[in-house]
Formats: C-alpha cells, structure tokens, sequence
C-alpha cells in the first residue's frame, strides 16, 4: 500500500510517534478537493505526509499535545499517512491521495511454459484516483511490460526485503516462466530430467534399495508426529520409484509398494497415533495432538503452524503412488485433495477452507506461522520445504490429470524460487539484503520484521543452512542456483568440515553436494561401510545415490 489509511465516523484522530514531532505544518492549498493536508517533521529529520479526505468536504486540524501525539478534531473521512522520501514524492502522494486499496482478487494464467498471476485491486475513495502501491524486488523483476511502465521513481526501504518501489495502477500483471519439464526424476535447469543410469550404478542403486526397502516401514511411517510421518512416507515413495522407474526392478517395486500403500492408509483411515480433525472455527485440517493441553504438539499443527511442509510431505508421497499405481487415486485422491484444499486452496468459494493458507501472494513465498501471537511479524524458517510443498502440488495435479492444479504448482514453484532467491538465499551478487548479511548465505529464520541467522533448534552452521537445503529434490535445482550452492558450501562445509558433522545433517549436506560435485556424493552415500547414523528419519541412501548417479551421469 502506498498510505497507511484509516476511516473515521465521528471520532477524533490521534497521530502518535516514538520519535517527538518538531513541527506540524498545515498546507496552504488543498491537493484536491475535500481534502486537507498536512506536513509533519520529526526530530531525526525525516518528513511524514498526511491527508484527510472528508466525502462532505468538511475539515479537520491537529493540535500537538505533547512532542509525541497530535490530535484531531471531530471527523467524519479517511486519514492517510505517507512517508515522503523525498526524489518528487510529495507531488505523486498529492496526486493519489484520496484512494486507497480495500482489498484485492488475485487471478493466474498458463500456457506452456509462460505463466502469469494478477493483482486488480479493489479501490475505494475518490473514483478517478489512481492507486499507489508498493511493488518488492521480486515483483518489480517480473512485471509484464504495461505494469511496469507504471513505476514511478518512489522508493522505501522494507524491513526485511530490500527497497520497494512504487506503482501507480490499479492492477499488476506478473509473468513467470514456468518448470513445466520438472518431473520425478532428478533434473537439472539445463538438461531437463535426468534417466541415464549405467549398468554398474543400477546395480549398486539396487543392492542398496533392497535393503532400504525391507526396513520395518509401518514402525517408521506411524509416529506421533504428522511432520515426521509425512517425511517417512515420501522417502519409502521415493525408494519404490527409484526401484520401478529407474532401476526397473518392478518385483521388489511392488512389494514395496505394496507396504507402502498400506502405511498410507493408517492415515486416510485417521487410524494414526494422534489423528486429525476437522477444525469449524479456522475451516482445516489439524492434528488433534494439542488438545492434550501442549499447543505446541507436532510443531504447532492444532494451531496451523507449517501446515504446508507438513502435509506437503503427505501430498509428494501420495503422487508418487499415484504415479505407480493410477488405481490407487480412485480410493484416495478425495483425501489427498482435502490436504491441498487445506495448505493451498485456490477457490474463494470453498465453504471448508480458506484460500492460500500458507502461501503468501504479495511476498512470494508462504509463511510457517499459525495462530501463535508473535512479536516480530509471520516467520519461515524452511525455505526448501516451503518449496516442496508446491513442488508437490504440482505432482498431484500431474498424476490426478488435474491440469489447473498442475498449472498452479508450476506457478506456485517459479514465484517461490524467484522470492527465495531475493530474501532467503543469497548469492554474492545479491542486491536486494544488506551486503553484510550476504555473507550469511541464507536467511535463517525470515520474520516479517527481522532476518535472525539460526533456528528454532540451534545456530550450528548445519542447521541454519541444512533447513534451507532440506528435502533435496528435483525441484532444488530450481531454487538453489549452482552459483550459489558453490559459494555457500566453500563459506561453511568445504574441506571435509561437511564430512565433520554429526547425525543426519551429514547426509543432507552430502546430498546438497550432488549439485556441485555429484562423484563425490555418490562415492559417499555408496560406500560399503556407510554410517547409517548419517541420514536422518526422511532420506535414503537411494534416493540420494540416485540423484548423484543421474546430475553426474554416473
């Protein structure tokens, strides 16, 4: 939004600030008609716009109480505050003031490999305003040709993603291109999807498969934690494809298949440890965990938090059975379904979900944060898992023939990784963050109001950059660019430090290395005295020997 805006009926404005007023200067001449102005200047110099608009064109004038609050008169309108950065910025605020956004309908559009979404914003006020908003990085780098001829040179500084710039234009066309070759098998930017395996690496991949394939799934799969579960499920989907569709050992596939779908159908049949409910009040899906009197049960899923990974898991594991065993869907796609209605729902009209839960339009990206008050604003601390989710979507959509939904996780993965790329994962020639946090690499935990560089777990150099890598997938070549997976891995784990960690985030990172040097891992993963302890509940071996096998063609 361009203004802060507030409505008054028949109430007395007050304008408070933490940093004492110097002066309040009401303007000579009115902007526009029914609309009354005022400068204000604070004590560290820097100069705030307000406008009154009043329908019936009455009046309205501050007195300064005290050096921090100024108060109005009785007023019937709308009070906008604008921070004028000077560079021609007062005459621009004087031109759209009067108007404001009261909401906004979002569509989208693909074809091919060409996809676009659009903002028409609601208006109310003054009918022949045109509307100033406030564009980000990443909005601004993907405007179609007529939204961004609609730029003015008005710039802000945000609090945690970069310098936005304004637009004066009642709706915003944003073009993508779309990942539309991105499939199940690993893949690369350049060349597509990946099959080729060699006779040597088939059987490697298959020795090690059968062993994974064998483990006590159902101990695995049905835990008290819908995250952790979810994880599971997608990893013994992922050894079952590897089994079918690239070593093609179909008999061993199938028995694993075979188990697999029965762990899913513990959770389709809500015959779980902690089962799920259906919540009235919020209309989703939620773990019943915290009605055992701890809200923060299974990382907060009763109170919406993470639904998104936590069900993006569930959604990726359920297109690979899918894709396997197309019968399968008759009985199970309505229960799928329910999860993507509840993380991702694209209807305004569905009476049981509220649209786009998590994913967050303006920003690009979604946030983990449910119901829990907090200080500093909505937060994401995964920034991959947060790409799964729509990787997995867009999965679904393929193997249930849904091609709007296809469309929608195509669109949903090339905004994610253009926002990802601005504010989460940073390249040396990042622009867009502070130059000393660069140095960082990732964001660690993305509020609305602060970048904090750790976890909620930890601040060892593994976790905070392991949380962004995690879970490596196809679509990771998408959002983690080789530039910056080079730079990130010379910073903080070159030089056999990565080699140095302890538990699972070992295996993570060696799969991250896939991307630069996919030799070494595939020598690691498949090493006859491999250390099991390095992998952590939600990968294989397998699955990660295989994505090294194919991005080094070994």
């Amino acid at each position: 939004m361009g203004f802060v805006t507030a409505s008054y009926n028949g109430a007395t404005p007050l304008l408070q600030s933490g940093v004492l007023f110097r002066s309040v200067t009401k303007t000579s001449s009115s902007p526009k008609p029914g609309v009354t102005k005022f400068i204000i200047l604070l004590e560290d110099g820097k100069r705030w716009l307000v406008y009154a608009w009043s329908p019936q064109g009455s009046g309205i004038d501050f007195t300064v109480i005290k050096n921090g609050l100024i108060q109005g008169t009785f007023f019937n309108g709308v009070i906008q505050v604008a921070k004028d950065p000077g560079s021609g910025a007062e005459a621009l605020y004087d031109r759209a003031c009067g108007a404001w956004a009261a909401g906004v309908n979002l569509s989208g559009a693909a074809s091919g490999v060409v996809g676009s979404y659009k903002f028409s914003f609601t208006k109310e006020g003054i009918a022949d305003t045109t509307l100033l908003m406030f564009a980000l990085p990443h909005h601004v780098s993907s405007f179609s040709p007529e939204t961004r001829s609609a730029l003015a040179n008005i710039k802000l500084t945000t609090t945690t993603k970069g310098t936005a710039v304004a637009v004066v234009a009642d709706s915003w066309t944003l073009n993508e291109s779309l990942p539309t070759s991105l499939g199940f098998a690993p893949w690369d930017i350049q060349r597509g999807e990946l099959k080729y395996l060699s006779s040597g690496a088939i059987a490697t991949l298959r020795s090690i498969a059968a062993s994974e394939i064998s483990q006590n799934m159902s101990m695995q799969t049905n835990l008290n934690s819908m995250y952790y579960s979810g994880k599971a499920l997608a990893k013994f989907a992922q050894i079952t494809y590897v089994l079918n569709d690239l070593i093609n050992d179909k008999a061993l596939a199938q028995a694993g298949l075979t188990k697999l779908k029965d762990c899913y159908r513990v959770f389709t049949s809500n015959r779980q440890q902690i089962p799920l409910v259906y919540d009235t009040i919020w209309g989703g899906i939620v773990s019943s965990a915290a009605y055992g009197g701890d809200p923060g049960a299974d990382f907060g899923n009763t109170y919406y938090n993470d639904h998104h990974f936590h069900y993006g898991y569930f959604i990726y594991a359920a297109a690979l059975i899918g894709h396997l065993d197309p019968s399968w869907l008759n009985e199970n796609a309505g229960w799928v379904n329910t999860l993507v209605r509840d993380a991702a729902n694209a209807s305004p009209l569905d009476p049981y979900f509220p649209p786009f839960r998590n994913f967050d339009w303006y920003h690009g990206h979604s946030f983990a944060h449910g119901l829990y008050e907090t200080f500093d604003g909505r937060d994401e601390e995964s920034s991959s898992e947060d790409a799964m989710s729509s990787y997995a979507i867009k999965l679904w959509g393929l193997v249930t023939g849904n091609a709007n939904l296809e469309a929608q996780g195509n669109l949903l993965l090339a905004v994610t990784a253009r926002s990802l790329q601005n504010y989460f994962l940073y390249a040396n020639l990042n622009t867009v963050q502070p130059p000393n946090f660069i140095g960082n690499k990732v964001s660690g935990i993305l509020f609305e109001n602060k970048i904090d560089h750790t976890t909620y777990f930890g601040a060892n150099p593994e976790y905070v950059q392991g949380i962004h890598m995690l879970p490596l997938l196809p679509c990771s070549a998408l959002t983690r660019t080789k530039t910056f997976v080079l730079e990130e891995w010379e910073k903080y784990f070159s030089g056999g430090r990565a080699q140095a960690v302890n538990g699972g985030w070992r295996g993570v990172l060696m799969a991250n290395l896939a991307a630069l040097d996919p030799r070494s891992s595939w020598n690691y993963f498949t090493d006859e005295n491999f250390d099991v302890s390095g992998l952590d509940g939600g990968a294989s071996r397998t699955w990660y020997a295989a994505m090294a096998a194919m991005l080094g063609g070994i």
